[in-house]
Formats: structure tokens, sequence, C-alpha cells
């Protein structure tokens, strides 16, 4: 029996704990992909529907997922009324810089997103494969991107991946990821010293050097680029989208 599209309808029951904001193709029936989106520290969801919508790829469902814990109160931005989130379990400062700590662990993100988003929703309910979903994260949401499909490695960890025999699917792999500035995080990474790298294609933006060298001793197939200009952001022109594009349209006409 083919995948179904989709509907609103069917992500309602993520309202309460996992919120996302929807960009459908036109037509929806010319779904062939899904393009999950996973904002930076202190954003929220409908700004990444918005990118997907800019990007435009045919046939690509985008799902922009809100964070799964907001941001406390003395973090936040002076009389914001707006939605300020994050992904890890924790918020940790570096109390000799200030700075927040790149890998807080993300057990409630990564069950929420791949038992709640991916399976129930996408898998079980409409019918789609894990080879069917693009990942796209920027920041902290880049490093939950690349650490979901560096434990997809493992999908009895992760996700109830199976044949039809029921049994489980080793080395599933997502279509790709894009992660802009966000490290792969050592507490997603399987502990077997005999693993396998991830079969996931990464494109990975605005890294430093020594955590590209980590991506590309977890994943077999790793992009990179680094910008012009210094810094983590969103990308501002044309050179910068297109390395972007060229990955996403590489990906789309990957056969599994």
């Amino acid at each position: 029996m083919p995948p179904r599209i989709p509907t609103e309808a069917d992500f309602s029951p993520l309202s309460s704990t996992l919120p996302v904001a929807l960009h459908i193709p036109s037509p929806p029936e010319s779904t062939t992909t899904f393009l999950i989106l996973f904002h930076g520290l202190g954003d929220h969801e409908p700004a990444f529907a918005g990118f997907a919508r800019d990007l435009s790829l045919p046939g690509v469902f985008g799902i922009s997922v809100r964070g799964t814990a907001p941001l406390p109160e003395m973090l936040l931005p002076p009389g914001s009324t707006q939605a300020h989130c994050h992904w890890g379990d924790d918020l940790i400062l570096d109390p000799a810089t200030g700075d927040i700590d790149e890998d807080p662990g993300f057990v409630t993100a990564q069950r929420l997103v791949m038992q709640k988003l991916v399976r129930e929703v996408l898998l079980d309910g409409c019918g789609w494969d894990v080879s069917d979903i693009l990942l796209f994260g920027f920041g902290q949401g880049g490093s939950l991107a690349l650490g979901l499909a560096s434990q997809l490695r493992q999908p009895q960890r992760v996700l109830d991946v199976t044949d039809t025999e029921g049994k489980p699917v080793l080395g599933a792999a997502f279509k790709g990821v894009v992660s802009i500035g966000g490290p792969l995080p050592q507490s997603m990474v399987p502990t077997e010293s005999s693993r396998e790298k991830s079969r996931t294609s990464v494109l990975v933006c605005q890294l430093e050097p020594d955590a590209v060298e980590n991506a590309k001793r977890e994943f077999a197939d790793v992009r990179v680029v680094q910008w012009k200009r210094k810094g983590v952001a969103m990308p501002g022109d044309r050179e910068e989208v297109l390395p972007l594009m060229e990955f996403f349209a590489e990906r789309l006409k990957a056969e599994f």
C-alpha cells in the first residue's frame, strides 16, 4: 500500500508536547520527501517553516519543530512575548566563560522527535520510511539533527525500525542532514568501539576543525562548507545558499 500524505490533523496530537509549523507542497500529492527543521537555541518554529517555504524544494513537505524546553526567564530578551525554546535536557553554563554547554543531553528531544513525530505520525501513521526524511538544523538544532542520524545506526535505541519480519534494520539512514554551526554531540554517539559509520550523508557548515573531524569519524559521507564571513548565522546570500541547494538536489535524486 503506498504511503499517505499527512494532513494537519495528523500532527494535532503533538500540539501539547512538540508543536510544529508546516509547509505543505502544492499540490500535496507531489510529496516525496519530508524536511524536518530544528531551530537554534532561543528561537521557535514559525521562522523555520518560512525557511522551508523559501527553499521551495519540489515535493518536499516541511515540518518545523518547536524546541522541547523553554528558556529560563533570566535568559529571555526584555519584554519578549514570543516563545524562546531549546532542545537540551538542561542548560549548563560554563562559569569561566558564561557560554552555554554545546552538549546538554538530548534524551527528551530524541524521544519526542523520533517516537512521536517520526514513528507515530510519518512511519506508522502514514506509511513512510526514514529514508524519506531530511533533517536541517541551526546551532543547537543542528547538533540534534546530527545526533539523531548518528543514533539511527542503533535503531533499537532510537527508533523501532523493523523490516517485514519484525527484525531491526541495522544501518538505517535518513535521506540527509544539514547542520549549520551545530557540532555532533558526544552524548549521542554510540559507545560500541566496533560501530560502523552512519550511512546518512551530511553537510556541515561553519564548524570548527575539531568538530568537522568528529563528524568525519562517525559519518561515511561528510561535506564541509565554510563561508567567507566569520560566525554562525543562517545563509544570507546566494553564494551561501548554493551549497545547501546542491546538497538537497543531490539527496532528492538519491535512491535507497
